[in-house]
């Protein structure tokens, strides 16, 4: 997996302060994520983003489980919003 997620995935500093991105681009795993939470498929990032593709898609989605499979979570408790 490492191979493919390096291939794929880079960091740059002189892009988005170091966040991981698609290799050739600036769209971040961040943001693809983020695309996905909303609600948008594969399919519809794809139509609106041409310069991706599913393997970039797919090593965005495999970098983040890798990510969070190595951290270490800690429960907290949410603040309540002063009414």
């Amino acid at each position: 997996m490492v191979g493919i997620l390096s291939k794929r995935i880079i960091t740059d500093l002189d892009i988005l302060g170091s966040k991981p991105i698609i290799k050739g681009t600036r769209i971040s795993v961040e943001f693809i994520l983020e695309l996905v939470r909303s609600g948008m498929s594969f399919s519809d990032i794809l139509q609106e983003y041409p310069d991706l593709t599913r393997a970039d898609l797919e090593a965005a989605m495999a970098f983040a489980k890798h990510a969070v499979s190595r951290e270490e979570i800690v429960p907290f408790k949410f603040a309540a919003h002063p009414s």
